[in-house]
């Protein structure tokens, strides 16, 4: 039944406020005590429903929703997963597409939160993120690629993916980046391809130190000794791979690579953007293999092979871990899912014979 303070009112009594919606801004438009809109918007009883009807009307008009402290104080819970980036990039991008599609009818919502350029310390941003976050805005933590060993974390569990130092001491999703990366070198190897260069990744992060380990399996298992000129490391980043890249592709003759496998596609593209500068054509002169298949390896010319991770399922999977571990479910400690080589325009057989850029042959 309806509260004595509640007038039977029809509907809005007051113009709509500005700034901010406020729970007294609601109660006053619909004509209601505060006491009987806080009883509506958190689902009690003693309300009548034709009352309740019109409280979730001006709700619904105003945009009012109750603020996450508030609500973790009433209930010690916020009913919210944090999603916690160093930076809002494709690969975290495509993991939030993922983890987005799995919320869905679970009761949960998501915030995204970016803390990995916070006061320009680039270490430990994830204890400095969750030590804002947990508890009062998050009741669980989804950690993307941390820097550091990232068990429960202020009293709230942290599922990670992909961190740095691999799947030790946290529940982890990642992916085979070793057969991943070793598949992308077999796929030049069977284009007839000996001289293949590897863009690396970050040296302190472990799926690239997994992804250079595939790349000197497979030219092993081919008999073919690796190359220490053909190794850089890129960092994963389009600015930090640039003076590899160009290394790579302005040795001299014979000693420049007919193919390239790059750690991730953003460098992989950054590279192809360097061939083409220096006149040096893709795929008919030079073969190129990223990793990861975020969308813009499909938007290059040529379309970029790359080695698919499942990204998508990688943050849907990390989502459903997270709330199995919110609900008391055991878990196992680390999920790793597969990958697959996707072949598109940018690997080709080599030139033959190989290209002699800036010689004249002798005569």
């Amino acid at each position: 039944m309806s509260t004595a303070a509640d007038p039977p009112a029809a509907g809005p009594t007051t113009s709509p406020p500005t700034g901010r919606v406020t729970i007294s801004d609601v109660a006053r438009v619909a004509g209601v005590s505060v006491a009987t809109v806080s009883k509506v918007v958190n689902n009690r009883y003693g309300v009548a429903a034709s009352t309740a009807e019109r409280v979730l009307a001006v709700v619904g008009e105003l945009g009012y929703e109750s603020s996450l402290v508030a609500r973790s104080l009433r209930r010690q819970s916020t009913n919210v997963v944090g999603v916690l980036v160093a930076e809002f990039e494709p690969y975290s991008t495509e993991l939030l597409k993922g983890i987005s599609s799995a919320v869905g009818g679970t009761g949960y919502e998501l915030l995204a939160y970016s803390g990995g350029s916070d006061g320009g310390v680039p270490g430990g941003w994830e204890r400095r993120s969750l030590s804002r976050l947990a508890g009062t805005l998050i009741d669980a933590a989804i950690v993307v690629t941390p820097t550091m060993v990232m068990s429960e974390a202020n009293g709230i569990p942290v599922v990670a993916v992909d961190p740095h130092t691999g799947p030790e001491g946290t529940h982890t999703v990642d992916s085979d980046n070793v057969t991943g990366a070793r598949e992308a070198v077999e796929h030049l190897l069977g284009l007839g391809h000996r001289r293949i260069a590897h863009l690396g990744g970050r040296s302190d992060l472990q799926s690239a130190r997994l992804r250079e380990l595939g790349y000197r399996e497979a030219l092993e298992a081919a008999g073919i000794a690796v190359d220490p000129d053909l190794v850089r490391v890129g960092g994963y980043r389009p600015d930090t791979a640039d003076t590899p890249a160009r290394e790579l592709l302005t040795a001299s003759g014979a000693e420049r690579p007919t193919a390239v496998f790059a750690a991730n596609d953003l460098s992989a593209i950054h590279l192809m953007e360097v061939a083409a500068e220096l006149g040096i054509r893709v795929p008919q002169d030079l073969s190129v293999v990223g990793f990861d298949n975020v969308p813009e390896s499909m938007t290059t010319t040529p379309a970029l092979t790359t080695v698919a991770q499942p990204l998508h399922q990688m943050g849907a999977e990390a989502l459903r871990m997270v709330l199995d571990l919110l609900g008391g479910t055991p878990r196992e400690q680390h999920l790793r899912l597969p990958t697959s080589l996707v072949v598109r325009g940018s690997t080709a057989p080599p030139p033959s014979p190989p290209p002699e850029v800036g010689n004249s042959s002798a005569t």
